[in-house]
């Protein structure tokens, strides 16, 4: 079986699916590498530290295409402006893709049915369940906690004032009011660096835990009471929430949405398109300078006026849908996610080259497409719905 790890084309995405170490690992459980060349540039890992692992060298992502059985990426297939092709229609009838596809977010929905029809079988590194056998190969873990992180920088540069409270010899600055939605591993990692940056930060999350954990932080929590059986589903997500509750949560945003500088959205149910809990009336009522940084947007996104992949400012309120946020920190995201998916390869191939097992939870939660059906209940969902 040969592996292929192409050259990731998103806009700013450094980060890459193998390493070198990963190289040696591979080869190792008997598989060749095909590595497009530059692929690490990003990281400063080079051509000649994957051939020293073993792996060969394409001139082009259409060679690793064409020579590989199974292609292991970072993000979704994405439209190639240089070589004028999408990598989608690069992949063979009968191959396999691992990567971050997002299935359900509702701008991947043709992705989704055009893997079908071409006989890709594909696996969704966002599928993969929270469980202890899981552990090592959770990808969404390991990216969710860079992206929390940066997250709070990245409204914090965008934000046209200070964070915290600064005195100065006119009088005193106070600091800025922050709210973050979602306290799952982004959300806590924002409520962190948020407070270590400084400002006044509320939390906001439908599940009493997620609440206490944000709350052990030394922050208070906003919202509202849900009953746990409709706020709680498998493995302790959060689910969807029936149309009334939601119209609660609503009313609550609407009641300190105008005195908040900073919105941090990451309320996500896990392969399901994420809820909008940010409506365009709120934006209306935010403070012009007011910043809101939506990383829930690989699934559809918590803010009903955030654009998937662009920076935009409505009525003065910068609004950002970067759907790469953990590539601006691709050292060591690339690390995390590259071991991420060597355990996952691992798992996935157990019983040999190119044969898994659909009777395993981690596969069967993480397939998207194979022979010319669709399987991800969460984007069939989503797509019946649309």
């Amino acid at each position: 079986m040969i592996i292929g790890i192409p050259k990731e084309i998103m806009p700013n995405e450094n980060r890459v699916a193998a390493l070198p170490e990963n190289v040696v690992k591979y080869r190792e459980m008997g598989y060749d590498l095909i590595v497009e060349t530059n692929a690490g540039v990003g990281i400063n890992i080079f051509d000649d530290d994957y051939k020293s692992a073993g792996a060969e060298i394409a001139e082009s992502a259409r060679e690793v295409y064409e020579k590989s059985d199974v292609i292991l990426k970072v993000k979704e297939p994405y439209f190639d402006e240089k070589n004028n092709i999408n990598e989608i229609d690069m992949l063979k009838e009968g191959q396999t893709i691992v990567t971050f596809l997002h299935p359900a977010a509702p701008s991947n929905h043709d992705m989704v049915r055009t893997l079908r029809d071409k006989n890709i079988t594909a696996f969704t590194m966002d599928g993969i369940p929270r469980i202890s056998r899981a552990q090592r190969m959770d990808a969404l873990t390991s990216m969710s906690t860079i992206t929390g992180y940066k997250a709070v920088l990245i409204a914090a540069n965008n934000f046209p004032k200070f964070i915290p409270m600064i005195g100065t010899s006119i009088g005193m600055i106070r600091p800025a009011n922050i709210l973050v939605i979602g306290t799952g591993v982004v959300g806590l990692q924002a409520v962190a660096t948020a407070k270590r940056m400084g400002g006044t930060v509320k939390a906001m999350d439908i599940r009493p835990d997620a609440r206490k954990e944000a709350e052990s932080l030394g922050v208070k929590t906003a919202g509202f009471e849900v009953p746990p059986e409709l706020a709680i589903g498998e493995g302790g997500y959060a689910k969807s929430l029936p149309a009334e509750c939601l119209a609660k949560e609503h009313d609550a945003l609407n009641e300190i949405i105008s005195d908040i500088d900073i919105v941090i959205l990451s309320a996500l149910i896990p392969g399901e398109v994420a809820p909008v809990l940010i409506t365009a009336e709120m934006i209306n009522k935010m403070k012009p300078g007011s910043v809101v940084v939506d990383v829930s947007i690989d699934q559809g996104g918590n803010c009903a006026l955030t654009q998937p992949g662009c920076e935009t400012s409505v009525n003065g309120v910068y609004i950002c849908g970067i759907k790469n946020i953990p590539g601006s920190v691709p050292v060591h995201s690339s690390w995390m996610y590259a071991n991420n998916m060597y355990h996952y390869i691992a798992n996935l191939f157990k019983n040999g080259s190119g044969s898994f097992d659909m009777d395993d939870e981690i596969v069967l939660k993480s397939i998207v497409t194979h022979n010319g059906k669709i399987f991800h209940k969460g984007a069939l969902k989503a797509m019946s719905e649309a």
